[in-house]
């Protein structure tokens, strides 16, 4: 159970440091730079306003919410000892938790007010 933790709190600090190096800074120097698709997402889903919302503010909370899924998905399929079982497991777990995390995160958005005028 311990090393389940400590890989669990290992992972997640692996990929939220590179989340936050290859998305959160590089947006911050470079404002031309095309969106992440997880915000493209949010966009398209809960029609949310960028110009409501702090953009770093989201992407850090798009890191955090990412680095928990893929942490989550990693310590779970290490339970498993079958490598096609993994694969699958891993597999079905990202996408359901993708599409559940950043619903969440929609609406939280949406219920704030963050969306454009006449879409909430």
């Amino acid at each position: 159970m311990l090393e389940e933790v400590i890989l669990f709190i290992l992972t997640f600090l692996l990929i939220f440091i590179i989340y936050e190096l290859f998305l959160v800074r590089k947006a911050k120097k470079d404002k031309r730079r095309k969106r992440p698709v997880e915000v493209n997402y949010l966009i398209g889903k809960f029609n949310i306003d960028l110009d409501k919302i702090n953009y770093k503010r989201l992407l850090n909370i798009i890191s955090a919410v990412s680095s928990f899924d893929i942490s989550l998905v990693v310590t779970i399929v290490s339970l498993f000892e079958n490598f096609l079982l993994q694969l699958l497991v891993g597999f079905v777990l990202i996408m359901l938790l993708i599409i559940v995390s950043y619903d969440i995160v929609g609406r939280i958005y949406k219920k704030k007010g963050c969306c454009k005028n006449g879409k909430n």
